[in-house]
């Protein structure tokens, strides 16, 4: 699990490689990722907008941005926390997702939430032993 704090707004992302979505002999590699989001300050918050950075094992980059997340903007109260799962498509074998939560607090001040970098990777292999 990867976690990062912002505003005492704690972001905690946990990837998972999905076989039964990928097919390596046509360059498909797909990840889901779990990401729970506590709010531990003493304001309620509101998500309205996710930008994800997502760079390739190549080093290719693209950017992914748009209102809130799996289709909400939800309100976390303080000691709430709101949990989602997405996925992320490449073209290769790994890459880093990284990004950035845009919410808006009671006060209706903005808050940029940093969400941590966390590597996509294959599994590792079983070893054999001789």
């Amino acid at each position: 699990m990867f976690s990062a704090v912002t505003h005492s707004i704690v972001i905690s992302v946990e990837p998972n490689f999905l076989p039964q979505e990928s097919d390596p002999s046509e360059n498909r590699f797909v990840w889901s990722y779990r990401v729970v989001i506590e709010n531990r300050s003493d304001r309620a918050v509101q998500l309205i907008a996710r930008k994800w950075d997502i760079t390739d094992g190549n080093g290719v980059r693209r950017e992914v941005s748009g209102p809130g997340v799996v289709g909400q903007q939800p309100v976390i109260e303080p000691g709430e926390a709101f949990e989602y799962s997405s996925g992320c498509p490449l073209t290769t074998d790994s890459g880093i997702m990284s990004g950035s939560y845009k919410m808006v607090d009671e006060h209706g001040e903005t808050l940029h939430v940093t969400i941590p970098a966390f590597s996509l990777d294959l599994p590792d292999a079983p070893r054999v032993l001789n």
